[in-house]
């Protein structure tokens, strides 16, 4: 995934540019660059490898100015992150950012070669200007060459793309995101809204072969014909104060103690607070949870881990049976048809490649698809049969957290949905669970209370070569979820397992240095979890237990090194609460270590490319 901005007004485009690849830097970090269409009519394009900060000084020393520009922020894909990689990509006549993959490039760089083109860098991107420029070059307007020129392109794409003596800027949409801004006097492209708002808040959002054309004063958008469309003005909810990390020190600092607010905030749109029912009035679109007869989860990476969850509620609630599948292998499979079932798409940005085109998958056969996404005008949340948003706001942070918890909220209401529309859930049920949810946001701001206590020990564990992470039930893929938070950002090596496969060969790893990290609410699998430790005890581990019922390790039936104390909770409120410390001690770990804890490397907020 990477980052576009474009914009074209009666100021100097370049600060824009570059403020707007500040809010989109989680996007993509390798490289960055802006082009804008200087006071002579020509092309000034200024890269630089590495983070932002490297184009800025760039620009510092060399100011590139102009009232027309494009800027991105790049995650490499083709070619390794280096300044000649980096974007815009220029040939003669033409300037192009891009967000996605053209998988028929070298066949396109085969043919441009053939006809005396020399590329100057790796990427498959470079393909996309002298396709243009060939087009230009047999007389077509800007708008019908770049037209011609994507119509050669395989893949996906977003591109914002300026034409030296044309005072205009073109934006295309196929399968990555991309949006305009409608400003006064002057509109803009972007990847997400957060670079928009400061601005504008009136957005249009492309839908695939949308192709735009920006002045000053107006926006046209046609399709690949050149018909012209119509695409509806959205008024953005996004605050741009939400993407500014102070008083903390990291986004995603901010983002783990907005936890309560945002699980708040999600919980309003699905429960009814008078009479303690589930209530989903803040789902969009039509899906009949009575006709449910199955229900096959897809997600990738920590949404995943959340559909893992939910898959547990569902099947004890709901009785219904769930699969759970890797987006990104799912629709390789070639699943067969389930006419009852209902797909639930999970994906925070609502654009993840892998994600969508299951979705697409899935409803060509019939199935119904509900979308559970944070953001209202994603890919996602527009083709799905029904959306239910996570109200967390803004996600920074490369790691996810308040993403997750809030999907784990969304997923238990689901359950409870799904429950009563299948006449499984009892009143009493119903309310003691409303009720518990409703409590979740009190008391995880209790959990945030141990924030010193995971800090410390995270200055204990900070040189382990490894960590092992476990539970049961609902807690396994939180086990998953807090290894793989401690991998994005610390690069230390750790592997989540279920508790009760540690005798099928984790316990070989099993010694003095390495720390196991058990997450154990005091359910119905607790004394099972405890067997477990005790192994782990005998063969030297080091053991960090989270659980609740005391402040100390005399109230454990072993010795624990340390132990977090958790409030008491039910089977809805553990998973969402024991999260957390798995997020703060990898928080502090990568702290200690000195790493780049919002923008870890080779990593990216979304992946809207396979």
């Amino acid at each position: 995934m990477c980052g576009i901005i474009g914009v074209i007004g009666e100021r100097n485009a370049t600060p824009i540019l570059v403020e707007g690849l500040k809010r989109l830097e989680y996007r993509g970090y390798d490289s960055a660059g802006i082009a804008v269409i200087t006071r002579d009519g020509s092309i000034g394009i200024t890269r630089s490898k590495g983070k932002l900060v490297n184009l800025e000084n760039r620009l510092a020393e060399s100011p590139c100015t102009g009232l027309v520009g494009i800027g991105h922020t790049r995650w490499a894909t083709h070619g390794p992150p280096t300044e000649k990689n980096a974007h815009p990509h220029q040939s003669r006549r033409c300037a192009v950012v891009h967000n996605g993959i053209i998988e028929n490039y070298q066949e396109l760089r085969r043919e441009l070669t053939g006809q005396g083109v020399t590329f100057a860098s790796d990427t498959d991107t470079e393909v996309i200007p002298y396709l243009i420029d060939r087009e230009l070059d047999r007389g077509a307007e800007p708008a019908e060459a770049v037209r011609a020129a994507i119509r050669l392109l395989q893949g996906a794409y977003a591109l914002g793309i300026l034409i030296q003596g044309a005072d205009l800027l073109i934006a295309v949409r196929r399968g990555s995101p991309l949006i305009l801004g409608i400003g006064e006097g002057e509109n803009f492209i972007a990847s997400d809204a957060t670079p928009l708002v400061p601005y504008t808040r009136r957005m249009v959002y492309l839908n695939d072969d949308d192709l735009a054309v920006l002045t000053r004063t107006n926006v046209r958008i046609t399709d690949l014909r050149g018909h012209a469309v119509e695409r509806a003005v959205k008024i953005s909810q996004v605050s741009a104060d939400l993407t500014d990390k102070w008083p903390y020190r990291h986004f995603m600092q901010k983002e783990i103690h907005e936890q309560p607010t945002a699980l708040g905030e999600t919980l309003k749109g699905l429960i009814r607070a008078s009479d303690l029912s589930v209530d989903l009035h803040d789902l969009q679109g039509e899906v009949d949870f009575s006709q449910v007869k199955a229900v096959n989860i897809i997600a990738c990476g920590t949404s995943y881990h959340a559909g893992m969850v939910g898959s547990y509620w569902i099947e004890q609630l709901a009785r219904l049976p769930v699969s759970v599948n890797i987006a990104s292998e799912f629709r390789y499979r070639e699943p067969p048809s389930l006419p009852d079932a209902l797909t639930v798409v999970i994906s925070q940005s609502g654009e993840t490649a892998d994600t969508l085109a299951a979705l697409r998958f899935c409803r060509a056969q019939g199935q119904k698809v509900l979308g559970i996404v944070n953001v209202p005008e994603s890919t996602i949340a527009r083709e799905a049969d029904g959306v239910l948003h996570t109200q967390a706001g803004p996600e920074i942070g490369v790691a996810s957290t308040k993403a997750f918890t809030t999907q784990l909220m969304v997923l238990a209401c689901l359950s409870l949905a799904l429950a009563r529309a299948h006449g499984r859930l009892t009143r009493e049920v119903e309310r003691a669970s409303v009720e518990e949810l409703m409590r979740v946001p009190a008391r995880l701001e209790q959990v945030l209370l141990q924030d010193g206590v995971l800090q410390r020990i995270a200055g204990r564990f900070m040189n382990a070569r490894g960590f092992l992470f476990m539970g049961r039930g609902t807690c396994f893929p939180i086990a998953l979820e807090g290894a793989l938070k401690l991998k994005e950002i610390s690069y230390i090596h750790a592997e989540g397992y279920a508790a009760g496969e540690m005798k099928h060969g984790p316990i070989a790893l099993i010694d003095e240095q390495l720390p196991v990290v058990a997450v154990a609410p005091r359910d119905p699998l607790f004394d099972k979890v405890v067997s477990n430790l005790e192994e782990a005890r005998a063969r030297g581990g080091r053991l960090v237990v989270i659980t609740s019922g005391g402040h100390g390790e005399e109230k454990l039936p072993f010795a624990a090194d340390h132990v977090i104390a958790m409030p008491a909770c039910g089977m809805f409120a553990a998973p969402i609460l024991y999260v957390v410390p798995l997020q703060l001690l990898a928080y502090h770990i990568a702290v200690l270590k000195g790493t780049d804890v919002d923008q870890p490397r080779n990593l990216a907020k979304s992946v809207t490319v396979e």
